[in-house]
Formats: C-alpha cells, structure tokens, sequence
C-alpha cells in the first residue's frame, strides 16, 4: 500500500500561508508569556526592595523607578488639592486624593488614598490635612495614559478622570520633578482619610491560554486541509502496482 497525494496548489499555498501565521501568532504569545512573567517578578521584587530616598528614584529615571518604595521629606501643599474619580475594589465610587509634595528642592504629586464621595470636600476632613513638615513612603508610579473615551476633566471642581500627571501639574502651576504619582502606603492619616495604602498590582496573564488557541487553530486548519483533499479523492491509499 502507498499513499496517494494530489495536492490542489492554491489552496495548498493558501494554507500554508495561513498555517504560518497562526504558528506565528502562537510563538508570539508565548514570547509574551515569558516578558510577562519577567515584568510580574521584577514588579514584586520592587515592592519587596527596601524604599529609595528621592535623588536615588530621580537618578534612576521614571521608568526605571516604577514600582520602587520612595521616602519623601517635606510638606503637602493642600490648596491645590485634586480629585481622581475612580471605583474601589467593591465598586463603589471614591476619589483619590491627588497633592502637590515640596521637598527642599522637588515637587512630586502624591496620592494620598481615596475617600467616598461625601468626603471629597477638603473641608469635611480637616483633620486629615497634614501641615508643617511631613515624611511619607509610597510607591512611586508611571500613570498609563489616558483613553480615548477618558471624559475631559472638570477643571472648576478640580475633579479629573485620568491621572494626566502633566496636566493636573499645568493646572495648578506645579513644575513636577518627575512625571509621576507616589501613591502613599496605608499609614493611617489623622481622623481616618484619606485613606492610603491603594497601590493595585494586577496583571493579566492569558498568554498561555492564547498560545495554546493560536496553535489549536493552527492543527485544526490541517485537518481540514487533509480532510477536503481525502474528500475528492487526492488523498487515499492504493495498492502498489494499481
């Protein structure tokens, strides 16, 4: 017995063409797999590292810096307080708390934690307002741009959708050190808000999930290819010498 194959030329080049780039797509996203287990465990190492004074995080560079623990020195300047409307982890609408902090010689925006709706007054909360000279230790953040469908900010209840560092900046006449937010750890402010400690750390990981579909998809296309061709009888078994 052989086996017997005529293949049809243009669906064969169409297939291998296709077959290519599913196994393509498929190698691609396990190379995204492996950056995304590398990006997950320098992510946690950060957060595990020991906090950073100010000028070792700026030498660094933002990036570079993202994810590091940072101690700042210095003082908040309340009157320039903004709002970042957001969800908290139940869903519920809060706002973060976005401030201006001057050290002796840089100004950074630090986000101070969120507080409900009902508390997004400055004047509801004054206990919370630090005065006079303060330390502070957050996590020093790259804010990913906003949306396309991000709403513009309402800039007269100070109130933003994004965390457009630039902007807010420009806003308030804040000539920023670096174009990033330090997100203020969970010590307890006075009287209970804001309420730090939002850092959220959560990257999807499905990689694998679409590789393994790339090249399902990949094997199911052979299939195919070889069951149409045994259809029409360009593939079958034949007795030698028939």
């Amino acid at each position: 017995m052989r086996i017997s194959f005529r293949p049809l030329i243009g669906l064969s080049l169409a297939t291998a063409i296709l077959f290519s780039g599913l196994i393509g797509l498929g190698v691609w996203q396990l190379e995204r797999l492996e950056w995304k287990r590398a990006l997950i465990a320098q992510v946690d190492r950060n957060l595990a590292a020991p906090p950073l004074p100010l000028d070792r995080a700026l030498a660094m560079g933002a990036d570079a810096a993202q994810y590091r623990r940072v101690v700042l020195d210095g003082r908040f300047d309340n009157v320039k307080e903004a709002y970042l409307f957001a969800t908290d982890a139940d869903g519920n609408p809060v706002y973060h708390v976005l401030v201006p902090f001057r050290t002796v010689r840089e100004t950074l925006l630090v986000d101070r934690g969120i507080v409900p709706p009902a508390l997004q007054p400055a004047s509801t909360r004054k206990a919370g307002e630090i005065d006079g000279r303060t330390r502070i230790t957050g996590v020093w953040r790259v804010p990913d741009p906003a949306g396309l469908f991000t709403p513009p900010p309402d800039l007269g209840k100070r109130i933003w959708y994004s965390r457009d560092v630039r902007t807010i900046a420009r806003a308030d006449g804040v000539a920023l050190a670096a174009p990033v937010i330090i997100e203020a750890d969970s010590t307890p402010n006075p009287g209970g808000w804001p309420r730090g400690g939002q850092t959220r750390v959560h990257f999807r990981n499905e990689h694998l999930q679409y590789a393994i579909t790339w090249f399902a998809l990949a094997a199911s296309l052979l299939v195919l290819y070889f069951a149409y061709h045994l259809s029409k009888g360009r593939l079958r078994q034949e007795r030698r010498g028939s």
